[in-house]
């Protein structure tokens, strides 16, 4: 509510001894209510039929528990601190991985969305890989690497990769060629042209990047934690499953969901910040 909506209540209220007040608060609770429907009715329409149907034996509650008891297997994992050590080394895994694609592919990809002679030599073996599934790699890199922490955050780090690297090389080749020729006619510098020019516009892309590759991290974690991990939300995953505490399987899952939301947005937040100019934050 803006404080010209106040003032104006307020001033209603006054005249018409709180009767209009009252009629703009029903009407502001209205449009509220009616944006918040519009957005996430979906979604309230399907976990509230989700409840039902499991408390009221439509569907097998032993296999889709109802969500009060998925959100008591929750809290007591949180509030218990079995959950929170898993937590906290799945986003060391992930952040790791992730964060060391960061630093191979966006310089890579700026080179090679500007030097052709770079990406002529380096797209034939990019592309192979690129189409080779990094869970099918996943038994190559424990071969090499073992069971340990270093197979989960590579396969994490090769998936996550060419997304973030594709996006950048996109960025770069979609800069405006306008731009670079006004910049050029200026006597711009190439520095100064990659500085103020080509680099602004890859922003966009590159962010689009980031934020494939946080799903992309997240997912591959579910998967190297499933495979010689004893600690770990997807370990957590499989082993509620294997000894058949379903609510805590399901807890877990929900913990992995809030994760990519929050590094989503994290991400959104981040590129509004620095792409005011940019009209693609989505």
């Amino acid at each position: 509510m803006t404080l010209q909506h106040i003032e104006r209540a307020v001033g209603i209220g006054r005249r018409d001894g709180g009767n209009g007040f009252g009629a703009e608060a029903l009407r502001l609770f209205g449009l509220i209510s009616a944006r918040i429907l519009s957005r996430y009715g979906v979604l309230l329409g399907f976990l509230a039929l989700w409840q039902v149907a499991a408390s009221s034996g439509w569907i097998n509650a032993a296999v889709l528990p109802p969500l009060d008891a998925i959100a008591v297997a929750l809290w007591k994992g949180l509030a218990g601190g079995s959950l929170l050590g898993d937590i906290a080394i799945s986003l060391q895994r992930a952040g790791l991985a992730f964060a060391a694609a960061v630093v191979v592919a966006i310089p890579l990809g700026l080179v090679m969305g500007q030097v052709r002679a770079v990406e002529t030599a380096l797209d034939p073996i990019l592309q192979l890989f690129r189409q080779t599934s990094a869970l099918a790699l996943y038994p190559v890199f424990i071969l090499l690497l073992g069971l340990g922490e270093a197979s989960k955050v590579f396969v994490i780090f090769w998936a996550t990769l060419f997304p973030l690297l594709l996006n950048t090389i996109s960025g770069v080749k979609e800069v405006d060629p306008k731009l670079l020729e006004m910049a050029r006619v200026y006597g711009a510098r190439r520095l100064t042209i990659f500085r103020r020019v080509v680099l602004p516009g890859a922003v966009p892309s590159i962010f689009v990047g980031l934020r494939l590759g946080a799903t992309t991290a997240l997912l591959l974690l579910i998967a190297s934690e499933m495979i010689g991990a004893n600690k770990g939300i997807g370990f957590q995953v499989m082993n509620a499953q294997y000894n058949f505490q379903i609510p805590l399987m399901f807890a877990a899952i929900v913990i992995l969901a809030a994760l990519g939301l929050i590094a989503n947005q994290a991400l959104v937040s981040l590129q509004r910040r620095l792409c005011r100019w940019s009209n693609t934050v989505g």
